[in-house]
């Protein structure tokens, strides 16, 4: 039923993002940083510097965002996914590799509603730290340079916002469309990403199955959501630095601004080089596979079925 697909998407995506969030923290730090203004070298050394500047729950800043809108987003991408593989599927017969990317096309597309904001104000938040930290060192290296320290400012203390207030501000002044900066090229990495993963998890879960009317071990589809999630990660990894850059409302010192992603693709090619679309690839599938691998767990368990079926026996 739909109401169990909304349940079990749901609570898949706060056990996944709980468990992966610091990951995906540094991922979006590595991606935004640009060449001449590096605060890290690799995912560990951004969550070591993170720990020590920040404290531990620094590495959860913009975690309420997703934890509050990934049941949706979750929700929405598993259910369109199966509603679509429904309507696609000629009396019950298997679907065609085609119809099956169609239906991950249409999932991707619907997930956008949720998505854009989500992103869009969990970017702010992550790269917040970064960015303070890439100011306090600007500030020291300025102080330390000068011929005379006496009367030198000292370094600005960062002014931690928090999501509503970022939501009141764009909503202020832009509108509904504030929220919704970088759809295209949110939509450029969710529909792709999804007609790669949900084929390749559908067939990759199937080899698990001893009898196709029976579900496949749990172990299976975990397997089977870590592959898919992380090999549709790395594909579609460059427009998610594009997607991740264009949703940058501050920038550090000296960083690019951008017009738009064709404007962004551009810049980046040409003063980073072809490998930093790469940039934050590992994170992601770090972030991804397991986060997916949890997801269709939870989605194939049934857990609310399980929830849904005990209601009328807890009132008779």
């Amino acid at each position: 039923s739909l109401p169990a697909k909304l349940i079990n998407g749901g609570i898949a995506g706060l056990i996944g993002v709980t468990c992966v969030f610091p990951i995906d923290l540094a991922k979006t730090r590595l991606q935004n940083q640009q060449n001449g203004q590096r605060m890290y070298t690799s995912m560990s050394d951004c969550l070591i510097k993170t720990i020590r500047s920040e404290g531990y729950f620094g590495m959860y800043r913009g975690a309420a965002v997703n934890l509050t809108l990934v049941t949706p987003e979750k929700a929405i991408k598993l259910a369109a996914n199966d509603f679509f593989r429904h309507h696609l599927s000629k009396d019950g017969k298997k679907l065609t590799l085609l119809r099956e990317m169609l239906a991950g096309c249409g999932a991707g597309t619907c997930q956008v509603i949720v998505t854009t904001p989500m992103e869009m104000l969990k970017i702010q938040l992550q790269d917040a730290g970064r960015i303070a930290a890439q100011k306090k060192l600007m500030a020291a290296q300025a102080q330390l340079s000068s011929s005379s320290a006496v009367g030198a400012a000292e370094p600005a203390v960062e002014t931690r916002t928090t999501a509503m207030q970022i939501t009141k501000e764009l909503l202020r002044s832009k509108g509904i469309a504030g929220l919704y900066k970088g759809l295209g090229a949110t939509l450029l990495r969710d529909v792709p990403f999804s007609i790669v993963y949900f084929p390749l998890f559908a067939n990759l879960n199937k080899l698990g199955q001893k009898d196709p009317n029976v579900k496949a071990p749990f172990y299976v589809s975990f397997l089977s959501g870590c592959v898919a999630g992380s090999t549709a990660a790395v594909a579609v990894n460059p427009c998610d630095v594009i997607k991740t850059r264009l949703q940058s409302l501050q920038r550090g010192v000296n960083e690019d601004t951008y017009s738009g992603i064709l404007d962004c693709t551009k810049k980046i090619w040409q003063k980073e080089g072809p490998m930093a679309f790469l940039k934050g690839a590992y994170c992601r599938a770090l972030v991804i596979a397991p986060l997916f691998g949890i997801a269709q767990v939870v989605y194939f368990i049934g857990i609310a079925e399980f929830l849904l079926d005990m209601l009328p026996k807890h009132r008779a």
